[in-house]
């Protein structure tokens, strides 16, 4: 198998950053969540399994309920 990036969503983000998920595959098969953050010329990345990816999901999720008012 070979090393392989798959776009998965983009979202444009208050003050003209941008935000972008991106599936990494390794060439051993393992697969990676990138984080892509964009702010003006600085572009941050970061990558995370799928653990991390589902708790920082999870979190979010729970910050954006909190904000509208639906139980969790």
């Amino acid at each position: 198998m070979t090393e392989g990036l798959r776009d998965l969503a983009a979202f444009a983000l208050p003050y003209s950053r941008k935000a972008e998920l991106r599936e990494y595959t390794y060439e051993s098969g393992m697969k990676m969540l990138r984080l892509v953050l964009r702010e003006g010329k600085r572009i941050t990345q970061v990558e995370m399994d799928a653990d991390t990816a589902s708790a920082i999901a999870g979190e979010m999720l729970a910050w954006a309920r909190a904000q509208s008012g639906e139980q969790a």
